[in-house]
């Protein structure tokens, strides 16, 4: 994929997010893709950090959304190659302070199959 290509995902990724679109977040994944993220290790320690497929990721974004009516991600650089996209971010929740993300997603054949977050 071109870099424009995949930038194209990000911004869909961030649409949908932001949108509290969930089905619309998950098309863009492939159905066995793995999430990685510190706020899963601290919420449910057993996953250590990692779900795997859609259903866990669906589990886990709608209850973000349930708890957080507020979250929002503000783009702030995104930089992509021929098969990833660096993502980096603003976490914005209302009574909380703004928290620094980055965040890689890995794409094959136009689908997602990895991302990972990280916290600044």
């Amino acid at each position: 994929m071109t870099p424009e290509q995949l930038q194209s995902i990000a911004f869909r990724w961030f649409e949908a997010f932001n949108n509290k679109e969930l089905e619309k977040l998950l098309s863009l994944y492939d159905d066995e893709a793995q999430h990685f993220s510190p706020k899963l290790k601290v919420r449910q320690p057993e996953t250590n950090g990692l779900v795997v497929g859609k259903q866990a990721m669906r589990t886990w974004w709608q209850d973000a959304f349930d708890r957080l009516p507020t979250l929002y991600y503000k783009v702030t650089s995104l930089t992509a190659n021929s098969d990833r996209v660096f993502m980096e971010y603003i976490r914005q929740v209302n009574d909380e302070e703004d928290m620094l993300v980055a965040e890689v997603l890995e794409v094959r054949n136009g689908k997602i199959t990895f991302s990972r977050v990280y916290h600044g």
